[in-house]
């Protein structure tokens, strides 16, 4: 979709009188905001950036999740907004984004969480005034979204669900996460040094296979913390998941692979590393272990172990940002 363009939105403070509709860029707007009480350490801006779509002419609507209410009740009537806003985690964005899919109302994943992955692999920015930015800019693309199913229940993820070593990694960093932030992830994962190995029965789109290995990762976007790109080719917006099986004995040996997504990235050359992981692509995947291993979705961990199944829903969301399709990619 091609973006209109940008106004910028005026500060909190400015004393200037309006002059005409460019001074109100979003009067005539409805937005809803859901917010997550719980989500990060209390410092990601949110009141700053509902007084500036406030400021900018805009009817802004707050709905709180709680565990009492659905989260499809809080968005039954998504399709009266102009624009979504999910402001939490990677949990909390999927989940909107999921109740909303096919609705083709745009959502922004508004970085309030601890590592808000989603928000980085669509290059937003962090600072509010920059965030109302994208709201008058008005520019969106369509990217995929996956669903998850475990024990007949589904859920969606827009970043990637997995079982096995990412999923201890998640589990691991919940106790450490409101006193460490995200250096509790680097922490936990210095605790899988030396990851349980099982067999995966897979079944990727109706064909079955083995591999022995400490995890699956079911892909949809492709960059880790800071943009680091967790495998190379990964499109959240070609209809297809990118899965990728780890066979590396520890966590420390799948270091030479990020060396290998960096160099593909910068267009350095072919792998220079490629026995610790195989990457295959597929439309749905079923995956189940020799040994129950705990699950994860965009860092939600799951109380159900293996077995699960995993499916794409192309161009099922429609995303908040200025960066190109291309730009998503990795």
């Amino acid at each position: 979709m091609t973006g209109q363009t940008s106004t910028p939105v005026p500060p909190p403070a400015a004393k200037a009188e309006p002059r005409g509709e460019s001074a109100n860029p979003l009067t005539g707007q409805r937005i809803l905001v859901v917010f997550n009480p719980k989500s990060g350490q209390g410092d990601s801006g949110l009141p700053d950036f509902l007084s500036l779509l406030g400021d900018a002419g805009a009817e802004v609507v707050e709905r709180e999740l709680s565990k009492d209410t659905p989260i499809e009740e809080l968005v039954r009537d998504a399709q009266t907004f102009h624009t979504v806003v999910a402001a939490g985690g990677d949990g909390t964005v999927s989940a909107l984004a999921y109740a909303i899919r096919g609705s083709d109302v745009p959502l922004l994943a508004f970085p309030a969480g601890t590592a808000n992955l989603i928000a980085q692999n669509l290059d937003l920015p962090t600072e509010p005034e920059e965030l109302a930015g994208l709201l008058v800019a008005g520019h969106s693309i369509h990217l995929d979204l996956g669903e998850v199913e475990v024990e007949g229940r589904k859920r969606g993820f827009a970043m990637l669900a997995g079982a096995g070593a990412d999923a201890a990694m998640i589990r691991d960093s919940e106790d450490l996460k409101d006193r460490f932030g995200v250096m509790a992830y680097v922490m936990s994962a210095m605790k899988q040094l030396n990851p349980k190995k099982t067999v995966f029965s897979l079944v990727i789109d109706g064909q079955p296979r083995e591999f022995e290995g400490i995890g699956v990762m079911v892909a949809n976007f492709g960059m880790a913390n800071h943009r680091m790109p967790i495998t190379a080719h990964i499109d959240p917006g070609d209809g297809k998941f990118t899965v990728v099986l780890i066979k590396a004995g520890n966590i420390l040996r799948l270091i030479p692979n990020l060396i290998d997504s960096l160099r593909a990235k910068l267009n350095l050359g072919d792998p220079l590393f490629s026995d610790n992981l195989e990457i295959l692509s597929a439309c749905e995947i079923s995956v189940d272990a020799a040994d129950p291993f705990p699950l994860q979705y965009d860092g939600e961990l799951m109380v159900e172990t293996t077995p699960f199944q995993a499916r794409i829903l192309p161009g099922a969301v429609r995303f908040v940002t200025l960066a190109s399709d291309e730009e998503v990619q990795t």
